[in-house]
């Protein structure tokens, strides 16, 4: 049982809090009053017997005790909009096949999630998924060989296709953590360890050339490594440094204490992830999956991104149709 005092809307507040350190931003995001939001913060250290906040500063600071707790309250916020979407999913039961496939960037549970809220939507439909690289899925989709595509998005017009951003996904550098932790030279990094770069041939990889050629910046490279674990593991070994997207950071979860992840030192660019869709689709189903697929990334890989590596607030985003 919850200690009294302790309120669904005093945990949201105090998230919201604790990602602007502004009561008036945070009164913004809420919808309550500046006086509200400062109640239900009091309320909860109240209730919980410890300061959450540093009142004294500005922007506003958490105390350990918040920071500690907000880990928390966030996971739990987190799956409670998890289940509030499952529980609003789209209608699938007309559909008799469902052919899709997605990129093998995403977070390991958030494909998951996504097979689950589909199964249980298509209770008459024979459901097929692949999981594949962007270049692939966009080929199946021009070849007719799926019905819908998660990929990052090449900038061509697919004939026969329709677009539905789903997310927008910045570049960032990858370091050894003992050559270059938070805020370290990095620069340094990138002049005495060789450029670890993904296979030739994938997306990924020619967009980040398309940028380095743009900026007129070239690096020692030795390595091309096919997927996105193993070049952290490379990174995490101190073979080199990398440049990837906070998708395949965050999917590295068990190399982050070897790795650092920095803001780039060059011009910021950025991906973009899309769900693409038959147009002999009617709308509405791919719009609805669509909708899903952004709930699921926001909380299952954005927010936690954005609350370890704060620089990428505002870079990694979800993108409305």
């Amino acid at each position: 049982m919850l200690t009294k005092g302790v309120t669904l809307r005093g945990l949201e507040v105090f998230e919201a809090l604790a990602n602007s350190g502004s009561v008036a931003l945070a009164s913004e995001t809420t919808g309550l009053s500046q006086p509200a939001v400062s109640q239900q913060i009091r309320n909860l250290e109240t209730a919980l017997g410890v300061s959450l906040v540093d009142h004294g500063k500005r922007p506003m600071q958490l105390t350990q005790a918040g920071r500690s707790y907000l880990a928390r309250a966030s996971a739990v916020l987190s799956e409670l909009r998890l289940a509030q979407s499952e529980l609003t999913v789209m209608d699938l039961s007309h559909l008799s096949t469902l052919s899709i496939g997605i990129i093998d960037d995403f977070d390991n549970d958030l494909t998951p999630r996504l097979v689950t809220i589909l199964a249980e939507s298509l209770t008459k439909c024979k459901f097929k998924l692949i999981t594949a690289s962007s270049n692939d899925i966009t080929t199946a989709m021009k070849e007719r060989r799926l019905h819908m595509g998660i990929a990052a998005s090449t900038g061509e017009v697919l004939d026969g296709v329709v677009e539905y951003p789903l997310a927008q996904d910045p570049f960032i550098l990858v370091t050894p953590t003992t050559y270059a932790a938070k805020g370290g030279d990095v620069e340094r990094v990138m002049k005495d360890l060789p450029f670890l770069r993904y296979e030739r041939e994938q997306l990924i990889s020619r967009q980040i050339d398309a940028q380095l050629s743009r900026l007129k910046l070239d690096y020692n490279e030795r390595f091309e490594i096919g997927s996105h674990l193993a070049l952290m593991a490379c990174v995490s070994r101190g073979i080199g440094w990398a440049i990837t997207t906070p998708l395949g950071f965050m999917r590295a979860a068990r190399f982050h204490d070897q790795v650092t992840a920095h803001p780039l030192p060059f011009a910021h660019f950025s991906r973009k992830i899309s769900l693409y869709a038959s147009v002999d689709w009617t709308e509405n189903v791919p719009r609805d999956v669509a909708q899903t697929v952004r709930r699921l990334v926001q909380d299952k890989v954005i927010a936690p991104a954005v609350h370890s590596q704060p620089f990428l607030e505002g870079e990694l985003r979800i993108l409305e149709s």
